[in-house]
């Protein structure tokens, strides 16, 4: 019995790091498109950049653009809006994060 449960143990723990090692790469990958894509108008951490806030690049800290659905900001990152260019190029995965990577800028 004791066998079986080491074995158990064993493979969930396999398992625990498999899922775990993409969520971090998943995170870092989201962050290295930020910088790459946003951050020239938005800001590194969000509030904007001086070029950014003279186009009107919305500040990803504040409750208007926090309280934004998902499906609306993935709208706005495919599409563009405004000033915004469209980011189609980029791919499902890539935008769902950069939507996670927004939510973690709110004040």
């Amino acid at each position: 019995m004791k066998m079986i449960n080491v074995q158990r143990l064993t493979v969930l723990a396999a398992m625990a790091a498999m899922f775990a090692l993409p969520l971090s790469a998943r995170a870092d990958d989201a962050a290295a498109t930020f910088k790459a894509k946003c951050a020239g108008c938005h800001g590194a951490d969000g509030t904007g950049s001086a070029i950014g806030k003279k186009m009107g690049a919305h500040d990803f800290t504040s409750a208007d653009v926090q309280k934004m659905s998902d499906a609306e900001l993935t709208d706005i990152i495919t599409n563009g809006k405004g000033k915004m260019p469209s980011y189609k190029s980029l791919s499902p995965d890539q935008i769902k994060g950069l939507v996670a990577y927004i939510r973690t800028l709110k004040k």
